[in-house]
């Protein structure tokens, strides 16, 4: 692929015009984070291991969880998958599911929030 040169030069005196035109300019910028919401960690189920997460136990079967189910500690929530091997995540709480936080096929990092409960 030949890069045309002439639209590099472009860009640059557009980019150059540009900051001159907001030399005086004083920009504020909010590095404040902003979060959806607040999750309470006790109440929350987390991936023990990386790898990626399925919510049934076959493609198109049944999910093993559902917003406003109640499970039991122990209850399979869903598979995470690592290195071809299905580990079944267990709840470690007794709860009505508020949020299942990850879709079917993501990956998932050590950690990582999968469901929340009421």
């Amino acid at each position: 692929m030949e890069i045309d040169k002439k639209i590099i030069k472009k860009l640059i005196d557009v980019l150059e015009e540009l900051k001159k035109s907001t030399k005086d300019i004083n920009i504020e910028i909010d590095n404040k984070k902003t979060f959806e919401e607040e999750i309470d960690d006790t109440k929350t189920v987390t991936s023990p291991i990386i790898g990626t997460a399925y919510l049934a136990p076959e493609p198109g079967g049944k999910n093993f969880v559902e917003v406003g189910k109640k499970i039991k500690k122990g209850d399979t929530v869903m598979i995470v998958e690592a290195m071809k091997t299905m580990n079944h995540v267990p709840s470690n709480l007794n709860g009505v599911v508020k949020k299942v936080s990850v879709k079917d096929g993501q990956p998932v990092e050590f950690g990582q929030v999968l469901i929340v409960l009421e």
